[in-house]
Order: structure tokens, then C-alpha cells, then sequence
């Protein structure tokens, strides 16, 4: 007689609720798991970046301006290690040339000692994930020369350009999730009140959410990001550029509110519930949001990306957040010069870590779309 358990997959679907047939169903969806887990580590490495990225984003080396990337290299020789760089300038056209001097090993190390720091600017530290082991060449001890490590190359100032790619990973991925917090409540109670109401008003709010999509997203952002004044502090253009990019996303979730509510104000358990004498906010908050909340987070998932395109559109054009804020549309302003992006191409490396986010947010999206109606 075969005792095995039976596997959670096997079991009679009718014995699970809605959200373990959503958990169950997402498991399977193995791009959207992969997407998730990436973002998960994106977002953990942004909220303990000062532990995370090598320097601080205010470090640089005037002596390193445009230093090509360092890639980590092993040997049973020196470990785990790169190549020191030394910056020569051609006699003929005296441009900067940096030469790879393989008598130079910098040992590299893990929980290494560097440049003093306080994380959330209040838990003084020196310890850092990943860096230069300290008395190696460039290591970060006093008297030593200037670290020369750039992971990911050097800007034209002679920052870490990895440093501050993951800096500017906090401003960009934080801009997302905040500026949802916003749009969900906007769509919610727009939302909700048109489809609840119904008649005149879900007419009059119909026709006003037509009108705001029917504006050409790009320059609305631009003419709304310029209303900003010009002598506002990085942080409030941070939260001004939020709240612009969540003025223009509420719509679609407000859509996908008032049409569920449409088709589920009539039911049974609806009607039973006005006719016990609930009031009309205990019916749509208790009766019938719970009814579609897979499909908010659903539509809330698909809009992340969008936000972070806007908050990178309107910083690289120079209408959002500006320097020393650091962001990945701030970076990305180093390459408007097509010129200076043919000699030092690693510039352009921002555009990578924000394809690959826009890219996980699209499919964890599309694996929760599948999973949240696990029934058919």
C-alpha cells in the first residue's frame, strides 16, 4: 500500500481558498518567481546601499576621471583581485589613456574596512560588503593612496560609477512604490465611487478620466515637472516628481475598480447587506474590495515600471530631480553627448539595471495576471 503523502499540487483545488490557489498557480510561473526574487534583492540592496556599494556617491578621484571598469579577477596567486589602472596622456592629441599594470594586483575582499559611513545616516559603520582589502594597493587605510577599484568604470568626475548605479537604485525604486501608495488610494476612492454610484457622477468621472489620458503623457510630465520651482531642495523635487507621476497613474487602476464594482453590486451578498441597512462605505470596503483584490495588486505590479520610466525621463531630460541627488535618470544626463558615449560606452550601463527592472515588474506582473484567477 503506497503511503507518500500526496504533493500540495495534487490536492482537490476545491479545498483551497483564493489565495492558496493564487500562491499555488504563481509557483508555476517560474519567470515571474525569478522576476520577484531579482526585484527582492534590487529592493534589499537599495534600503542597506551604504553597506552595499563600495563608496559613498559623494567619493571620487580626480586622478580617475573616466576609468574603465575593473572587473574581479582569481588566481591561486593573489586571490580574488584586479588590475591596478594608471591614467597616461598621449603626447599627440593629450588624451586621457589608462593603461592596466599587471605588476599591480589590488586584492579584493569581502566584509571589508573603507571609507567611514552612517547607514540611514545614523548607525556609524566602516565595515562594507565587497571592496578593497585594506594595505593592498589603493586599500583604504590612512596615508595609502586613493582607492583605484571601479567596478563599473568612472564617471567624468572620477565617482564610482557601480556606487552610485546602486545609490541611485533607492531614489528610482523608492520612487515606484511611493508614488503607488498614492495612485491606489486616488483609484481607489475615484474608482469606487464611480462604479458604486453609478449614473451622473460615474458619467462625470468616466468623462474626466478620458480627458486625462486623452493629454500626451510625456509632455503633461515636462509642462508639470517645469511648474516645479527652481530653487526647491533635492527632496522636495523628489516628493514634487512623486506626485506628478502618481497624478498621471491612477487612472488605469481606477478603470479596473469601478468596472469589478459594476458586476458585483448586484450580487446576492451585496444586496442582502443594503438591505440589512450597511452603510454604502462598510458595503464596497467589506463586501465588495475584497471580492477583487488580486486584480489591484495585479494592476498596481504593472504600473511600478511605469513610474520608474517616468521619474528616469523626466531626470535625464533635466526636468525631475537634479545633482547630487542621484538617480538613474541623473546618471544617465553624462549621456546626452553621443561623443562622450562612443569613447566611454560603460556610461550607458544604468540603462541596464533599468531594463532588467522594468523587465521583472512586466513579468511578476503577468505571473500574478495568470495566477489570480486560479479557477479556470
Amino acid at each position: 500500500m503506497n503511503t507518500t503523502p500526496r504533493q500540495p499540487d495534487e490536492r482537490d483545488v476545491g479545498t483551497l481558498s483564493q489565495w492558496q490557489l493564487i500562491r499555488l498557480r504563481f509557483s508555476k510561473h517560474r519567470l515571474a518567481v525569478i522576476s520577484l526574487r531579482v526585484l527582492a534583492i534590487l529592493y534589499v540592496v537599495a534600503l542597506f546601499v551604504e553597506f552595499f556599494a563600495p563608496y559613498t556617491p559623494k567619493w571620487h578621484s580626480l586622478d580617475h576621471m573616466y576609468s574603465p571598469p575593473q572587473l574581479p579577477r582569481f588566481s591561486s596567486e593573489h586571490g580574488l583581485h584586479t588590475f591596478a589602472v594608471e591614467q597616461h596622456t598621449d603626447p599627440v592629441s593629450f588624451k586621457r589613456v589608462y593603461i592596466v599594470n599587471r605588476q599591480r594586483p589590488v586584492k579584493l575582499g569581502f566584509f571589508v574596512q573603507g571609507e567611514p559611513y552612517r547607514m540611514w545616516r545614523l548607525i556609524p559603520m566602516r565595515r562594507r560588503f565587497f571592496g578593497v582589502v585594506p594595505g593592498s594597493e589603493g586599500g583604504a587605510i590612512e596615508g595609502a593612496p586613493p582607492v583605484t577599484w571601479f567596478f563599473l568604470g568612472g564617471d567624468k568626475y572620477g565617482h564610482d560609477l557601480f556606487s552610485r548605479i546602486l545609490y541611485g537604485a533607492r531614489i528610482s525604486l523608492s520612487v515606484g512604490v511611493i508614488g503607488i501608495a498614492i495612485s491606489f488610494v486616488l483609484g481607489l476612492v475615484i474608482g469606487g465611487i464611480s462604479g458604486y454610484a453609478g449614473g451622473g457622477v460615474d458619467t462625470v468621472i468616466q468623462r474626466g478620466i478620458e480627458i486625462i489620458n486623452a493629454f500626451p503623457k510625456l509632455p503633461l510630465w515636462l509642462a508639470l515637472a517645469a511648474i516645479m520651482p527652481a530653487d526647491w531642495s533635492p527632496l522636495r523635487v523628489y516628493f514634487g516628481i512623486t506626485v506628478v507621476l502618481s497624478l498621471m497613474g491612477w487612472t488605469g487602476l481606477a478603470r479596473v475598480v469601478r468596472g469589478k464594482i459594476l458586476s458585483l453590486r448586484e450580487e446576492d451578498y451585496a444586496v442582502a447587506a443594503r438591505l440589512l441597512g450597511a452603510s454604502h462605505g462598510r458595503i464596497v470596503l467589506r463586501h465588495l474590495l475584497p471580492g477583487f483584490t488580486s486584480h489591484i495588486i495585479v494592476s498596481l505590479t504593472l504600473t511600478v515600471p511605469r513610474m520608474i520610466l517616468g521619474e528616469t525621463s523626466l531626470s535625464f531630460l533635466g526636468l525631475g530631480l537634479r545633482a547630487p541627488v542621484v538617480s538613474w535618470g541623473v546618471l544617465l544626463q553624462d549621456c546626452m553627448n553621443m561623443q562622450v558615449v562612443g569613447n566611454y560606452p560603460w556610461l550607458l550601463l544604468p540603462v541596464v539595471f533599468i531594463i532588467a527592472t522594468v523587465l521583472c515588474f512586466n513579468f511578476l506582473g503577468d505571473g500574478l495576471r495568470d495566477a489570480a484567477d486560479p479557477y479556470h
